[in-house]
């Protein structure tokens, strides 16, 4: 089955995340700078959420990119996922429109947590489905980071139910982890790409 459609039907759900995000973000009714102050925990929250949404995006892509064939069973688990990306935008605004109360700050870690497994899920699917997502599978490997943050967001969580900032610093400090470019898969792709083009007679 090809991938082409799942990859598009992704990107758009995927835009209107971000879309809806930023739509929390209310404009002040006076024209001074001291009217922004009110909004920067919803602010906060929407930068968060938004390095968190293109995190899953640029992975998606790269990921995608390492498949040849997709099942029926992949484009469940990739809806799986898409559902609860789905939801970051109203646990982003219910964190900080209550500045971090101890309540939303949970959902928000447990939102993520969910989100980090249906990635998952929907990796080892792509890798079970054919013979030929082998790249994929060769360069994801035992999936140590994933696996990691994984345990740290429901550690983020737990904390949230006893200080509520030390969850949130723990959900930052996973989107950082991630920003530190992870080119597993990039590279694997390039190696075998330049395998085919060397050994391809001119």
């Amino acid at each position: 089955m090809n991938k082409n459609r799942l990859e598009a039907f992704s990107d758009g759900v995927i835009a209107i995340i971000i879309t809806i995000m930023v739509l929390e973000l209310k404009v002040p009714h006076t024209a001074d700078f001291h009217a922004l102050l009110p909004l920067w925990p919803v602010f906060m929250s929407y930068v968060l959420s938004f390095i968190y949404v293109g995190i899953y995006w640029s992975n998606h892509h790269h990921m995608l990119h390492a498949v040849e064939q997709v099942s029926g069973g992949v484009l469940w688990a990739n809806l799986h996922l898409l559902f609860w990306l789905s939801l970051i935008p109203f646990v982003t605004a219910w964190m900080g429109e209550n500045h971090f109360e101890t309540g939303p700050t949970v959902a928000y870690g447990l939102v993520l947590f969910m989100c980090a497994a249906a990635y998952s899920l929907l990796v080892r699917r792509l890798i079970a489905h054919h013979d030929k997502n082998t790249t994929l599978k060769e360069a994801i490997g035992d999936d140590r980071k994933g696996k990691i943050s994984i345990v740290l967001y429901l550690t983020g969580v737990a904390l949230s139910w006893f200080a509520a900032w030390l969850g949130f610093l723990v959900y930052v400090g996973v989107a950082v982890m991630w920003l530190i470019p992870d080119r597993r898969i990039e590279e694997k792709v390039i190696e075998e790409e330049r395998e085919e083009s060397e050994g391809t007679p001119s």
